[in-house]
């Protein structure tokens, strides 16, 4: 193992785990709507999706990196569903009864990793730069996936746990809907950010 390159990769993970894109924005929208506890499930399905997306691009960067326009193109609809979820946590409802059936899930969380951008990125850039630090072979990969999602999962269990305890400021039906309009519109930003040149 090279600890040189190893504290370079935790320099590039801990800063793009931590900072604000579509995982961490959605989960703490979703934690100031529907409580922390109801976001666990989101939270699973996008470890899930995270990790099995780096397998998947630790496997076949070489040929990701041939087919440029097919990544752009699938930054574009990965925009499209993010500001799919900001307009529809920016316009819910602040009810009780809409707490109850408008949670998202774990299949939200792994489909949104499919078409996030800033995951996909994440992950090319972690394993064309980064890629040897536990050794050139595939188990070297699955080792470097883990040690993101090491760091992955803490960011959105706090981003969401942010949300949550934010939402404690708005109590009133007014000040819900000015967060959750708030959080909506900061996903449709982070659209608007993975697709500008």
């Amino acid at each position: 193992m090279d600890l040189e390159l190893l504290l370079a990769s935790l320099v590039f993970i801990v800063p793009m785990c931590f900072t604000p894109g579509p995982n961490n924005v959605l989960c703490a929208a979703h934690g100031s709507r529907f409580g922390f506890r109801a976001t666990l499930p989101l939270i699973s399905g996008m470890a899930i999706g995270w990790s099995s997306l780096g397998l998947l691009i630790g496997a076949a960067t070489d040929m990701i990196e041939r087919y440029e326009a097919a990544f752009e193109a699938l930054a574009v609809l990965g925009a499209i569903y993010i500001a799919y979820l900001g307009v529809k946590i920016a316009m819910s409802d602040t009810s009780k009864d809409a707490e109850i059936n408008g949670s998202l899930g774990v299949r939200t969380g792994v489909v949104l990793q499919l078409v996030n951008g800033k995951a996909w990125i994440h992950f090319l850039v972690l394993m064309t730069t980064f890629g040897s630090v536990f050794g050139n072979e595939y188990p070297g990969k699955v080792a470097l996936v883990t040690l993101n999602l090491l760091f992955g999962l803490p960011a959105v269990i706090t981003w969401a746990a942010f949300g949550y305890y934010l939402s404690k400021l708005f109590t009133t039906k007014k000040s819900a809907r000015i967060l959750n309009g708030f959080f909506g519109i900061a996903l449709i930003g982070v659209s608007i950010w993975i697709i500008a040149p």
